[in-house]
C-alpha cells in the first residue's frame, strides 16, 4: 500500500494548480448497487455488446486534433500545425488501414469487420473530416495571414516583377528534373510514387509525329520544396510565398511546345504501404525489409485527391487508371498534400505567432554534474516527459560510456530517428571497448530504413546486433548498464514508456524510469538474453512481459479488482493509454465495472470499449486528452482493499501488444514515485477542464464543459478552466527557475 497514499477515487481539482502529494483526500465509498454480470468470464469470452469501430475511432480522434486548429486563441502557426498533423495522421491512416475496407467492397463482401458498408461508412466520416480541414484553410487561416502580411499568391495575383521572378525560379530550379509524358501504346502510365505531386493534362492538337495523344503525365519530382519564399525585392512589405503546384501550373503550356493545354489538375495518390514480409520464409530479415522498402511507394492505390476543378472526364480517367471507387475519390480546394505546408511554418520567423517557447527543467530526482550511479544507489528516479528534460537520459548513457568501470551496455532501439546523439554515444562504447548489444527493431513503421542503417553502421564497428524474435516486433524501450565494483557486477537500469529519440521526447509525454533495483534489473537482463538467445524465458521477479503474461496478468489484475469489489471492498481501476481495443481486455474491465468496480480511461486515441452505456459499463469512463504535446505514456493503476499497485508500461492495450509483439509492464514501488505519477499522470487529466474529450454513451466524444467539471454521482461544480499539460508546464517551469535561483 502507498505510504500517506493520496487515493483517486473521487478527486475533485479545485483550481489550476496539481493537486500536491501531500495532500489527504478521503476515498468515497463506492456504491456496490446490485448489476447483473453481463460477462461470465473475460479471458476467454469476448464482450456481449457490439465494441466500437476502430477506424472510425482513429478518425475520431483526428477530428479531436483538428479541434485545435479550430480555436482561436491558439497562435496562428500553431494552428496551422495541427492541419498539417491531421493531414500527415490521415495519409498514415489511408496506407495503413484503408486497404482491407477497399478489397471488401470491391469483392462485394456484405458481411464482417471489412464490407461494402464498412468502406461507405469510413469514406463518408474521412470526406467530413477532409471537407473540415479546407474549410478551415480556406475560410480562416489563410485569410487571417495575409491580414498578418503573410501571403501564398497565386499565378493570378501576381505582379509582372513577382511573374518575372517565378519564371527564373521555374527555369534555374525545377524545368531541368520535368520530363512530361505524353501517353500512348509506347508511352504507358506512368509508375506515380505514393503521396507524389503530379499534374495531369488535357492536350489538344497533334505531337511531333503528327498523332493526337490528349493525355499527359507531369511527375513533380520530392526533390523540390513544396513551399518556396520569395526575396524581399519583389515580395514587397509582405512575407511572400508561392507554392510550387502554382509554378507548375504557370508553366504547363510551355512543356508542351505545339500544343495547346486545356484541361488539367493536380493529383495525388495515396497507396497501402505497410510491409508485409514473410519472417518463416527469409534468410536476412534486414536484406528483405530493404528489398521491400525499395516497393512500399508503389502498392495498391487506396485515396487519390485531385483539384475541386478537375473536369470529370480527368477524374474518372484517373480513378480507372487507379481501380478505384468514386467513394476514394477526394476534391479539395487547395493544395493536394496539406502536410507539405510544414515548410510553410519552418519559413516563418515570426515568434509572436507560435507558442510561447517551453524549455525543459533538468529532472528534479537528478542534479548536473552528479554521478548517476551514486545517485541510483539511494533510490530510482522518474523523468516526467517533456516538462523535464530526455537531457537526463543521455547523461546517464553518457556517464556510462565515459566510465571505465561500466563493462556492458545493452539497449533496445524501435525509433530513434536519423540523427540521434544516443546512437553516437552507443558507437563510442563499443570505440571504448565495452560489450555494446543493441536490439534494433527493424520493422518500425515508416522507421524501417533509419534502423537498418543503424542497424549496418553499429554492426560494421563490432557491436552485437540483433532484431529481436522472428514474427514478434520488440516494442519494449529499456536501457541496463553492467558496472564493476569492487568484486562484484552491479547492473543500473533505464526504462521508459516511449522511444529513444531525443527529438520526439520534446513533443510526447512519456515516463523514463531510472533504477538501481536487484530484482527490476535482473528482469531485464533476462529479456536481452532472451531476445538474443531466443532461450526459454525465465519466470520474472516484477516485469511483465508480452507476449507470454502481460496480457494474463492484466486481466488477472482486473479480476481481481472485481473481486474486491464484489466482497464489498474498496476498488478502483484508472488506466493511461494510447489506445484500447483488445476485446479480452474490454471483457475483463466491463465485467469488474459491473461488479462495481469505478473505472477510469485516459484513452488518447483509438478506443473500441463502449463507455457508460446503462446497465453494460456505467461504471466506466472513457476519457481522451488533446493538447500541446502528443500524450504518449502508459500508466496503469489498480486498487483492491487495501492493496494497491502501479504499472508503466511500453504497450497499449491492443491485441497486436499483447500477442504480437515484445512490451513490457513494471511496478513503481517506491511510494513517493507512485503517488508523483498518480498526481501528474492520473490525476491531472482526471480533472482536466480545457483539453478534455469524454465518450458518451452514444459512441461521440464530447468537448468537457469549460466552466465545470463533474464529480463523483454527476455532480458538478464551477472551477477554472485549466488543461493538465499547462498545469504541468507551470509546475516545472517554476521547479527550474527556483532551481537556478539556487544555484545563482
Amino acid at each position: 500500500m502507498f505510504a500517506n497514499a493520496c487515493h483517486i477515487i473521487d478527486l475533485i481539482a479545485t483550481d489550476a494548480s496539481l493537486p500536491s502529494p501531500a495532500s489527504t483526500l478521503v476515498p468515497a465509498v463506492p456504491d456496490f448497487a446490485s448489476m447483473p454480470d453481463l460477462i461470465e468470464s473475460a479471458t476467454d469470452a469476448a464482450p456481449s455488446h457490439p465494441l466500437l469501430d476502430r477506424d472510425h475511432s482513429i478518425l475520431a480522434f483526428n477530428e479531436r486534433v483538428l479541434d485545435w486548429a479550430y480555436r482561436p486563441e491558439v497562435p496562428l502557426i500553431e494552428r496551422l500545425r495541427y492541419l498539417c498533423i491531421v493531414s500527415s495522421n490521415l495519409d498514415e491512416f489511408f496506407e495503413v488501414r484503408a486497404a482491407p475496407h477497399l478489397i471488401a467492397n470491391a469483392a462485394g463482401d456484405e458481411k464482417g469487420n471489412y464490407s461494402i458498408a464498412s468502406f461507405e461508412r469510413l469514406a463518408e466520416m474521412a470526406h467530413v473530416l477532409v471537407g473540415r480541414q479546407y474549410t478551415l484553410y480556406n475560410d480562416e487561416l489563410i485569410p487571417t495571414f495575409a491580414k498578418l502580411g503573410i501571403r501564398i499568391i497565386s499565378h493570378g495575383e501576381r505582379n509582372p516583377a513577382q511573374r518575372k521572378w517565378v519564371h527564373d525560379y521555374y527555369e534555374r530550379e525545377v524545368k531541368p528534373l520535368l520530363v512530361p509524358v505524353g501517353l500512348d501504346p509506347a508511352h504507358p502510365f506512368p509508375q506515380v510514387a505514393n503521396k507524389s505531386l503530379n499534374f495531369i493534362v488535357r492536350l489538344t492538337g497533334k505531337d511531333a509525329f503528327g498523332r493526337e495523344n490528349p493525355i499527359a503525365i507531369v511527375k513533380v519530382p520530392r526533390v523540390l520544396p513544396r513551399m518556396i519564399r520569395m526575396p524581399a525585392k519583389v515580395a514587397g512589405n509582405k512575407t511572400t510565398f508561392v507554392a510550387l503546384s502554382s509554378v507548375v501550373r504557370a508553366h504547363l503550356s510551355s512543356m508542351f511546345p505545339g500544343r495547346e493545354v486545356g484541361e488539367f489538375s493536380q493529383f495525388r495518390v495515396t497507396r497501402h504501404s505497410d510491409l508485409a514480409v514473410d519472417e518463416e520464409d527469409v534468410k536476412n530479415l534486414r536484406t528483405a525489409l530493404r528489398l521491400g522498402l525499395q516497393h512500399r511507394h508503389y502498392g495498391q492505390a487506396v485515396r487519390l485527391e485531385v483539384s475541386a476543378t478537375c473536369a470529370e472526364s480527368l477524374a474518372s480517367f484517373l480513378m480507372a487508371q487507379f481501380n478505384l471507387p468514386d467513394q476514394a475519390l477526394y476534391r479539395v480546394h487547395g493544395p493536394v498534400n496539406l502536410a507539405r505546408l510544414t515548410q510553410l511554418i519552418d519559413l516563418l520567423d515570426e515568434p509572436q505567432l507560435r507558442f510561447p517557447p517551453y524549455q525543459a527543467s533538468y529532472p528534479a530526482a537528478l542534479s548536473t554534474g552528479q554521478s548517476f550511479f551514486d545517485r541510483l544507489q539511494r533510490g530510482d528516479a522518474l523523468i516526467h516527459q517533456p516538462f523535464e528534460s530526455f537531457e537526463g537520459v543521455l547523461t546517464f548513457l553518457r556517464q556510462a560510456v565515459q566510465d571505465p568501470q561500466v563493462l556492458a551496455i545493452k539497449q533496445t532501439i524501435y525509433r530513434t530517428g536519423t540523427d540521434s546523439e544516443l546512437m553516437d554515444l552507443l558507437r563510442e562504447g563499443v570505440r571504448r571497448g565495452k560489450e555494446v548489444t543493441v536490439v534494433v527493431e527493424l520493422k518500425a513503421r515508416f522507421d524501417e530504413e533509419a534502423n537498418i542503417n543503424w542497424a549496418e553502421m553499429l554492426e560494421s564497428i563490432g557491436a552485437q546486433v540483433v532484431y529481436g524474435v522472428v514474427g514478434l516486433k520488440t516494442h519494449a524501450k529499456m536501457l541496463l548498464v553492467t558496472r564493476r565494483e569492487g568484486k562484484q557486477m552491479r547492473r543500473y537500469g533505464h526504462l521508459s514508456t516511449g522511444n529513444y529519440n531525443p527529438r520526439t521526447a520534446k513533443l510526447y509525454t512519456d515516463i523514463s524510469h531510472l533504477t538501481a533495483d536487484p530484482l527490476l534489473t535482473a528482469d531485464m537482463e533476462a529479456v536481452f538474453v532472451h531476445l538474443a538467445s531466443q532461450s526459454r524465458m525465465p519466470k520474472l521477479h516484477r516485469m511483465w512481459l508480452a507476449p507470454f503474461d502481460l496480457h494474463r496478468n492484466l486481466i488477472a489484475r482486473i479480476e481481481a479488482v472485481g473481486a474486491a469489489a464484489a466482497r464489498g471492498e474498496a476498488s478502483r481501476i484508472v488506466a493511461k493509454m494510447n489506445a484500447l481495443t483488445d476485446e479480452a481486455l474490454i471483457a475483463a474491465l466491463m465485467a469488474a465495472g459491473n461488479k462495481g468496480v469505478k473505472i477510469d480511461l485516459i484513452v488518447r486515441g483509438a478506443c473500441t470499449l463502449p463507455a457508460q452505456v446503462p446497465g453494460l459499463s456505467e461504471r466506466i469512463r472513457v476519457r481522451s486528452v488533446i493538447g500541446r504535446f502528443l500524450e504518449h505514456s502508459r500508466v496503469f493503476y489498480f486498487r483492491e482493499g487495501q492493496e494497491e499497485s502501479l504499472y508503466l508500461s511500453s504497450a497499449d492495450w491492443m491485441n497486436r501488444n499483447m500477442m504480437r509483439r515484445v512490451e513490457l509492464a513494471w511496478p513503481v514501488t517506491d511510494p513517493v514515485l507512485r503517488q508523483r505519477l498518480i498526481d501528474e499522470c492520473l490525476v491531472a487529466y482526471l480533472h482536466d477542464g480545457r483539453d478534455a474529450w469524454d465518450l458518451g454513451p452514444d459512441g461521440v466524444y464530447r468537448r468537457v464543459d469549460r466552466d465545470t467539471n463533474a464529480g463523483e454521482e454527476g455532480a458538478s461544480r464551477a472551477v477554472e478552466a485549466h488543461g493538465a499539460q499547462a498545469a504541468l508546464m507551470n509546475r516545472y517551469a517554476s521547479r527550474g527557475l527556483r532551481r537556478a535561483a539556487l544555484r545563482d
